[in-house]
């Protein structure tokens, strides 16, 4: 079910975070908006400026009934690949 912000209200999104390079990005799955900084709080603070700024628009739809998302890691073996010759070198 999607719902319509009210003036006011105090809404909470998850984000993620992960370098690219120079860059933090950050990113709220919830809305999926994302944007980038150079530390994570200025990610994360454009981030929030980003969904801030969504939101004010008259047709801002927000998931209301969907649970927040789990994050965790996968650990996979990779097969077929000699890892040292795939990997850029080292700086």
């Amino acid at each position: 079910m999607l719902g319509v912000p009210v003036m006011g209200e105090k809404l909470t999104f998850s984000s993620v975070v992960w370098k690219e390079n120079c860059w933090y990005v950050s990113w709220c799955p919830e809305l999926d908006i994302a944007s980038q900084g150079k530390s994570i709080d200025e990610a994360l603070n454009n981030l929030k400026e980003a969904i801030e700024l969504y939101l004010e628009d008259e047709d801002a739809q927000i998931p209301f009934e969907k649970s927040p998302p789990i994050l965790t890691t996968v650990r996979v073996e990779t097969h077929g690949k000699d890892s040292t010759t795939d990997r850029p070198p080292s700086s």
